[in-house]
């Protein structure tokens, strides 16, 4: 008996073999088993079936949003609940057995590990989270957050996410329009950051157009303006577009924290002097620390006068815009050509939700950014060219962020932002009076916004400001105490050094769900947990 052919499969682990028996013609179909791979096949589900169990899935689904509801959003907004469950990083690498293995586990076990990331993470809804410039929770903002998730689509294309094309569209429009512009452009970020390097890379090609194809070999000197108290993404964003740190130029701040246009005018001028080109200066409404509002009305003077591109960092501010009698703060943001605006931070739209705001017309950001893909941007489509947007962005897939905001804008409306932004100024002011009614609180100024600055001196240090080492030991007070506060769990705050100050607390307050007794628990507990340093 020999074979007279023999064929191996490469697609299946068999042997297909036509024998020949006392003239008798036989095909055998021989399962190979070199190498495990017929183990390996015995393994694999029927192919007519799909790998995932939607019913097994979708139950799974359901046991791990009771989760999310009890461990998260009820227990994490509730005051009686610790803000962290603070762990050391060893001690929480094992309780949370972080290894990824070769097989997977039981749909217990999974709904287990759901539970442990919700209940030693650390509570960002929580009334007495005033870290981060992010709080609270909305939950029209959330289900608009799950259902972007579970369409997990791209906004890049009409056809891929058509809903979310014209729906951003509407939401940048409405942003807009609050800033005063008619008309223009603009796109959804991920993050502040990217959005002040789109001002910076637009500033720089409407200018030097040729740099797209030539790269930064055509270019002179270029020079960008900014407050020492500015964000580091500026820095960042020179360094990135090649610009460099050197080149980005600090212009002296008030004692408020604000840009003095005079010294701007000046420092612009000895840079032409030496023959740098100035190209953009980026303004800040609202800047981290001390929440300050750089005038943009005399700044817009100085960038008409020496024709420069004038960028608003307007990431955590720009939300007084909605509010009347706030709006003030940002007089003259109409005058700037672009603008950063995160909606994630005092409006709770959830991270991450940051727009870019363009006053051009003209197609710039598409311009600038295009690549012109004919794989994904066909010119011989059945419906509307422009709909198509994802040459506007230097990504490809790009993050569906407009959606919470425009169900969160559609559910209070513009009156119900107004109203949040309104209450976290009383908040403020409140909690201002009440810091002065008690010893060991010092300002470092009048809050212009909802950054309240402070540090608390505890009972050794009152009276001894002349002491040599009295700053020294200042500076370490915020530090034991954020360290008591989050091993403690009953609240957090942030603190920093600025410049010649010693480590203060910066306390950030706007979210709704705040109330003044939260206000007098922050400095009970400030009080509590430092008197005895």
């Amino acid at each position: 008996m020999f074979p007279s052919s023999c064929k191996y499969s490469e697609l299946y682990p068999v042997l297909f073999l036509t024998l020949s028996i006392g003239g008798i013609i036989l095909n055998v179909i021989v399962i190979t088993i070199a190498d495990g791979q017929g183990r390996e096949a015995a393994k694999l589900h029927d192919l007519n079936e799909p790998l995932i169990d939607h019913a097994e899935g979708q139950d799974f689904l359901n046991e791990a949003f009771k989760v999310i509801m009890d461990e998260v959003l009820c227990k994490g907004t509730d005051v009686k609940q610790k803000v962290c469950e603070w762990k050391e990083p060893d001690e929480l690498a094992l309780l949370l057995d972080l290894e990824l293995r070769a097989t997977g586990e039981t749909q217990h076990r999974l709904l287990q590990r759901v539970r442990d990331v919700a209940k030693y993470s650390t509570k960002t809804c929580h009334p007495r989270f005033f870290n981060q410039q992010f709080a609270g929770v909305d939950y029209h903002s959330l289900a608009g957050q799950f259902l972007t998730d579970a369409l997990n689509t791209n906004i890049m294309k009409y056809d891929l996410g058509p809903v979310f094309v014209l729906m951003e569209a509407e939401v940048l429009r409405g942003l807009r329009q609050l800033v005063g512009w008619a008309e223009g452009d603009g796109i959804f970020c991920p993050g502040g950051s990217i959005s002040n390097m789109y001002a910076v890379n637009l500033a720089r090609y409407q200018l030097f157009p040729e740099v797209k194809t030539k790269g930064l070999c055509s270019l002179p000197k270029l020079t960008i303006f900014t407050s020492p108290e500015s964000h580091f993404s500026v820095k960042k964003g020179a360094a990135f577009l090649g610009i460099g740190t050197d080149n980005v130029i600090l212009v002296k701040v008030d004692d408020r924290g604000r840009m003095i246009p005079e010294d701007l005018d000046e420092k612009i001028k000895l840079a032409k002097s030496q023959g740098a080109v100035p190209l953009l200066i980026s303004c800040t409404s609202g800047t981290t620390v001390r929440g300050a509002f750089d005038p943009l009305d005399h700044i817009a003077d100085v960038c008409e006068r020496h024709k420069l591109w004038m960028h608003v960092d307007a990431a955590w501010g720009g939300s007084v815009l909605f509010s009347k009698q706030h709006t003030h703060l940002m007089k003259g943001v109409d005058r700037a050509n672009s603008i950063a605006w995160n909606p994630h931070k005092m409006l709770l739209a959830g991270l991450q939700c940051s727009a870019f705001l363009l006053k051009d017309t003209t197609n710039l950001l598409k311009r600038c950014h295009s690549a012109n893909a004919t794989y994904l941007f066909q010119q011989d489509k059945f419906y509307d060219m422009n709909l198509d947007i994802g040459d506007k962005s230097v990504q490809c897939s790009r993050r569906v962020d407009c959606l919470k905001l425009w169900l969160m804008w559609k559910a209070v409306g513009s009156d119900g932002l107004a109203e949040r932004v309104d209450k976290a100024f009383i908040h403020v002011r409140y909690l201002v009076e009440q810091m002065k009614k008690r010893e060991g609180f010092q300002l470092l100024a009048e809050p212009e916004f909802v950054n309240v600055c402070f540090w608390y001196i505890p009972p050794s240090l009152r009276g001894k400001e002349g002491n040599a080492d009295y700053h020294d030991r200042l500076a370490k007070v915020a530090p034991v105490i954020k360290e008591r506060m989050m091993k403690q769990g009953t609240m957090m705050v942030g603190y920093q050094p600025l410049g010649d100050r010693v480590n203060f607390f910066r306390m950030v307050v706007f979210s709704p769900l705040v109330s003044q007794k939260d206000m007098d628990f922050f400095l009970n507990e400030i009080e509590r947990l430092g008197s005895d340093l």
